[in-house]
Formats: C-alpha cells, structure tokens, sequence
C-alpha cells in the first residue's frame, strides 16, 4: 500500500489502524492540526484512533507508513497509550471545521464538507484544500460543491465561526450507539447538545442510553419537552426510567405527561421500585407467548430486528393476557432449546421452569449470584399473584453493577494507565 500526496480527512472516519503485523489496533476518529502563523495553514501531526476500551489516543503522522480508504497501517508496534488530550495550539479537523459556515473569495457563503492535507517535500503534511458547498438560499437544490485552496476560504481560523451538523452527522452515522456516545463526549457541551439534537428521535435514544447520566440529562434539558419526551418515548423503559430517575420528580412528572400513554405506564411502573433491585433493573418488555403458540412463531418473534441479544434469547410463557403484568407465569425457553425442536410444536411442550423466578424486591447481588450460577442471561420476575412483571437481562446486572461514572471517557482504567507510563511519548 502507498499513500496520495493529498488525502480527505473526512473520508478517514472510521477507517481501521493496522500494526505492522497486520493486527488491527482501532479507528481513525479525527486529524489533529498544529496552528501556525497566518498566512500558514495548519498542519496535521498525527491522528486520533480509538482503541478498545473506547480510549483515543494520539498517532503521530511520522509513525503512519500508509493510508488509503481502507486502512491506516503504522511504521511500528509501540503505542504511546496515553489518552489524547488537545493542546491549546491544535485543531481537531473533523470535530471544529466540519459543517463550518464560511465565505469564498467572490464573496458566496458555504459549509465546510471536507478538508485535505498534503503532503510537501519536506514531508510535513498541511491542509491545502476544503471541499465547501455553497449555500444558494434555494430549498429545492443542493449547492454547488467546490474544492478551493485553504488561503481562499475565509472564516476558518476563528474559534466562534457558527456551524451545522449535517457533514459531522455524515461522518458519525455508521457507529456503534455505544461509539456515537463515545465520540460525543469528546465534544464540547454546546456542540454535543447541537449534534445530539440533530439525530432522529430513534437514534438519539439508543445513544442515550449509552451515555453517562449527567451527559443524559444535560442533552435532554437541551431539547423542548414535546422533544424529550418522544425521545424518551423511543428508549426502553428500563433505560428511560433510570434516565428520569436523575430528575426532580416534578420535571419526571411533566415529561410522562408528555408521553403517550402506553409509552408511559411501563415506565411510571418501574419508576415505583426501589433501586437496586430487580424491579428497578428489568425490562418490562421481554418476549412473551402464549402456551398455544408454535416453535415457528416463538422463532419468528426473537429474530425481530429491534430485541437486544440478551432479550431474544429466550421466550417467556404465560397465561393471557401477554403484556406485563402478563397472567400466570408457566416458565421460559431458550433459543438454542427452539432451533432443536420441531416448528410445529408448541411451546407448552417444550416450557422450562425448574428454576424460581425473580421477585421484584429481589437485591442486585442475589440477582447476579443467580444468573451466574445458572449461567443465564435473562431471569423472569414476577409479582405475588405469579404473574410476570419483567425480566432482568445480563446487560441490565452489568449496567447496574459497575461504578455509576464507568461509561464515563475521562474515567482511565488503571493497568492502561499503568502501561502508558512505560511506553514512549509522543504528540498529544
């Protein structure tokens, strides 16, 4: 492989970093840009990749021996695993020039889209170029798509230029939830909540999900309540209600009121539940048939696109009706127990419930000790009257088990930071 005298950054977003060996290391997430003396434009010194644990760390342009749109691939295996923090001189390409509003020479306004390095013959790598397209006040065509030279583009130096969110959408829209909320929290507060405004109601509830409860709650206070609450509306009731358990219960009460009312019942009930216990950590949404109900059938509902793996592993049997609180609770049957049973069976056949249920009272320590001796990832709960209220899934224990601040990037785990001490330093 063979790197181009002039590379796009934003075609970089997400592109896999490769050691020597072949062995890939993580993803491109952003460019970091050095600031130099008008009339100089900045120039790119490294990369930032994300590795796992969902740490960025700094790579500088030196040790990068090739890039291409398919893969960086690095010059060695030695990683400065420090994580990447910006010095006060840098730029973050993608993060604070993507979807800039500037100004082109003949004095027609645009939006950055893109923006090239290239590389010089000392080897050093400016940004030359920005592909920017004009804004043509019209609402039924896109504008003219231009690349210019960066000395031909005014408004990309200063720190307060106003900008959009369409073209960092455009690089963010094929992560993970869990790495969208990963790559907000590099944000500052004021774009994070620009950006998460921009995301489809669907969208923004699966990443809040995955973001630390004060990020939670800050980006929602930034919407309008009709806003919130139909985002709070496209979450799982779990996650939707321990989101509002971060707030004043008056605030809690507004916004389911604001809910559609069958959106809002499960999520008032689990509201009810002391923390910490199974009540307070299922879904109350699991997969539920009745005995009646074919093998083909249960199939056919646990292969639905929108379960999580945790909730579709198993199916829940009970008496109607088949919505929590369900009537009686007859047992469960695993997934691997319905690919090795005829379609045409019935589920009442096939049930399984040699093992108590949870009740809703029940502590998260007993909870954990059950599902690990039984090796399961999802346990039914039920009320005093045997009737199913929940499930709690492994996800659920795991969420509920760790520190409150674990999805939290500025929280290091403790061997990484121990090892980035020993390792070479760098950029960044």
């Amino acid at each position: 492989m063979s790197t181009p005298n002039r590379v796009y950054l934003a075609r970089l977003a997400g592109v896999a970093v490769f050691d020597p060996n072949g062995d890939q290391v993580g993803r491109v997430r952003d460019a970091v840009a050095r600031l130099r003396p008008s009339p100089q434009s900045p120039e790119v010194v490294g990369l930032v990749a994300e590795m796992p644990m969902r740490r960025r760390i700094f790579l500088s342009i030196n040790r990068i021996t090739s890039i291409d749109p398919d893969a960086v691939v690095l010059g060695s295996g030695t990683l400065n695993l420090r994580r990447f923090e910006k010095r006060p001189n840098e730029l973050l390409v993608l993060q604070e020039l993507l979807d800039r509003r500037v100004q082109l020479e003949n004095g027609q306004p645009g939006t950055v889209v893109d923006v090239a390095m290239e590389r010089s013959r000392g080897g050093e790598w400016p940004l030359t170029r920005v592909a920017v397209r004009e804004q043509t006040g019209r609402l039924t065509r896109r504008g003219h798509l231009q690349q210019v030279e960066w000395d031909r583009v005014r408004g990309l130096g200063g720190v307060g230029d106003t900008r959009g969110t369409a073209n960092l959408l455009a690089v963010l829209e094929d992560m993970r939830p869990a790495d969208l909320a990963n790559a907000l929290q590099d944000l500052p507060d004021a774009r994070r909540n620009e950006v998460a405004a921009a995301l489809d109601d669907e969208r923004l509830a699966d990443v809040l999900s995955e973001l630390p409860e004060h990020d939670q709650v800050e980006i929602l206070a930034a919407l309008d309540r009709e806003r919130a609450a139909d985002v709070l509306e496209e979450m799982e009731p779990d996650d939707a209600a321990d989101l509002l358990n971060e707030l004043p219960p008056p605030e809690q009460d507004v916004l389911l009121d604001l809910m559609e009312p069958d959106e809002a019942d499960p999520v008032r009930q689990l509201l009810r539940y002391a923390s910490g216990t199974a009540g307070s950590v299922m879904t109350s949404e699991p997969v539920i048939l009745p005995p009646d109900a074919t093998v083909a059938e249960a199939l056919a509902r646990i292969r639905e696109p929108q379960l999580s793996p945790a909730v579709a592993a198993q199916v829940f049997v009970t008496r109607a009706p088949m919505t929590t609180p369900t009537g009686r609770y007859l047992g469960m049957v695993h997934f691997q127990r319905l690919l090795r049973e005829p379609p045409a069976d019935l589920l009442g056949g096939v049930v399984v419930n040699d093992i108590d249920p949870l009740r809703p009272t029940t502590p998260l320590p007993e909870i954990t000790r059950r599902m690990a001796t039984y090796d399961l990832v999802a346990m039914p709960v039920v009320d005093r009257n045997n009737r199913l209220v929940g499930a709690v899934t492994v996800d659920d224990v795991l969420d509920h088990s760790l520190p409150r601040d674990w999805r939290n990037r500025d929280v290091v785990p403790a061997p990484a930071a121990a090892e980035a001490e020993t390792l070479d330093g760098g950029d960044g």
